[in-house]
């Protein structure tokens, strides 16, 4: 138990640096931040396994001792517990008077009569009794000892739950915007986490369709702008073949397909676009994501066009729902879309060859581009309404605000040790219970006849947990069903006065 506790509190410690340090399971940009911002102390943490800390050598070290230690504590004393079960309660002590708790009397009834009473009373009080040798041994409170067990059975069970989980459930997130869907693989995830035992092969195989996106705001004059609505309505496939069916999802009320959690954790706006390049072909149409930065959704983004020729081009800037323009510079005023415009700058440059190097779709990488300029040299910014266009200098082509739609970020993940998890949890909270509100206690009840014809009754209790209270009360209770019945002295004179 010693070396299960001490193990415990090192674990505690070792959890710490995965709250300081950020995880790249969890945070991959801030652990890049971080490298950037200290590259000395980078090489450091890496080493030590700080950005990993959960799957390093060393925690893992700790977990498994751990695991080892709490067996090696728990099967001796289930043994113990075992042979408790089956073993009769202890013969009565000699000297009953120095028990805690004891008391004595002397009755006209016979030694068998009081201590049948004793052992019914007993019985009926959930006490586990035997007679022998002319007193009653009673004992109860073996639940007590099994709530502990069951808590330390069910910090092991904690744990195995917490590996599973770990090791094959996994995490990913993906904006899908509104009319287009979604499919549970790999390459529809703008990022994902497995565990260490996670294969491509265990996601689950459905699909969804993101049909609407319902957003209210508040438009009172109190907490203006605040979120009052959140639903998404979706079509569910949840598996090839299968019959799609309608669903609607909500913050904090995630869809469950096949054993996979579905959660919505955020949404934005998409503004439809329409470039044409110089050649005066269609080089993109579409919606493009914008990311919010503010309660208002202000949103930034960048639209990128490398198939337009003869230059590829690139538009990066602002999507405002409600835009205004003042000392601040292009913000929105409401997060609804009331006044939805879209402010750009424009980029050009020479097609590159691609060369399969991930890029982020949400910022434009200028290398090798030239900021596009007027006619007056000045570079071009455009600000458009919806149904708007600009049309590039030099010919280089037309760009089109078409409109705007709404995107919802999903949360799709699996952990398949939760069910093993949540009930191990729930079962050391029961055996806590048991364990500090069962009381273990022993009684024991002597009878031994006198040479005067009455009994002799003696009556002592043994309480072993510390700081309960009511053994008294046993005690007083057993050795009253053994004692003389009392007899009612109003009764008697009623009786009298009626003959």
């Amino acid at each position: 138990m010693r070396t299960a506790l001490v193990l415990l509190f090192l674990l505690a410690l070792a959890a710490i640096p995965g709250a300081v340090v950020p995880q790249r399971g969890i945070q991959p940009a801030k652990v890049l931040e971080f490298r950037d911002a200290n590259p000395d102390l980078y090489k450091v943490y890496d080493n030590l396994g700080l950005f990993n800390v959960y799957t390093s050598a060393w925690f893992s070290a700790i977990y498994l001792l751990l695991f080892i230690s709490l067996i090696g504590c728990i099967l001796p004393r289930i043994r113990v517990y075992l042979r408790a079960l089956r073993a009769e309660p202890p013969a009565t002590p000699a000297r009953l008077d120095r028990l805690p708790e004891s008391a004595t009397s002397s009755t006209s009834r016979g030694a068998d009569e009081v201590l049948d009473a004793a052992a019914a009373l007993l019985r009926k009080r959930r006490f586990r009794v035997v007679r022998r040798d002319g007193s009653v041994a009673a004992e109860r409170g073996y639940l007590r000892e099994f709530g502990n067990l069951l808590f330390h059975l069910s910090m092991l069970v904690l744990l195995v739950g917490i590996a599973w989980s770990t090791l094959f459930g996994y995490k990913g997130t993906s904006i899908v915007v509104t009319g287009k869907g979604f499919s549970n693989n790999i390459t529809q995830y703008d990022d994902f986490t497995g565990g260490g035992l996670f294969r491509a092969g265990n996601l689950s195989p459905f699909a969804l369709t993101l049909d609407a996106f319902t957003v209210r705001f508040e438009t009172g004059p109190v907490q203006t702008g605040a979120a009052r609505q959140f639903t998404a309505d979706v079509t569910v496939t949840d598996s090839p073949g299968a019959t799609p069916h309608r669903e609607v999802l909500e913050v904090n009320h995630p869809l469950t397909v096949g054993g996979t959690n579905v959660h919505l954790i955020a949404h934005g706006y998409a503004p439809i676009v329409t470039v044409t390049d110089g050649n005066g072909n269609v080089a993109f149409n579409g919606p493009v994501v914008f990311l919010p930065q503010d309660g208002n959704f202000t949103s930034t983004g960048a639209i990128k066009v490398p198939d337009a020729r003869p230059e590829s081009l690139g538009f990066q800037g602002f999507f405002l729902p409600t835009a205004t323009v003042d000392a601040k510079g292009p913000h929105s005023l409401f997060p609804d879309a009331l006044v939805p415009e879209l402010f750009l700058n424009a980029w050009a440059g020479a097609p590159k060859k691609e060369t399969g190097t991930p890029q982020s779709v949400y910022s434009l990488d200028t290398n090798g581009m030239t900021q596009i300029k007027s006619a007056d040299g000045k570079p071009v910014a455009v600000r458009l309404k919806e149904g708007e266009y600009l049309d590039l200098p030099d010919g280089r082509g037309r760009l089109t605000f078409v409109g705007w739609q709404r995107w919802a970020k999903l949360q799709v993940s699996s952990t398949p040790g939760l069910p093993l998890t949540v009930g191990s949890i729930a079962a050391a909270i029961i055996g806590l219970m048991l364990s500090l509100f069962i009381r273990p206690r022993r009684l024991w009840a002597r009878a031994v006849e006198g040479e005067d014809g009455r009994t002799l009754v003696e009556v002592g209790g043994l309480d072993r947990a510390d700081a309960r209270t009511g053994l008294d009360d046993e005690v007083a209770a057993v050795l009253a069903v053994m004692d003389d019945p009392v007899e009612d002295d109003s009764a008697t004179t009623t009786s009298e006065g009626m003959k």
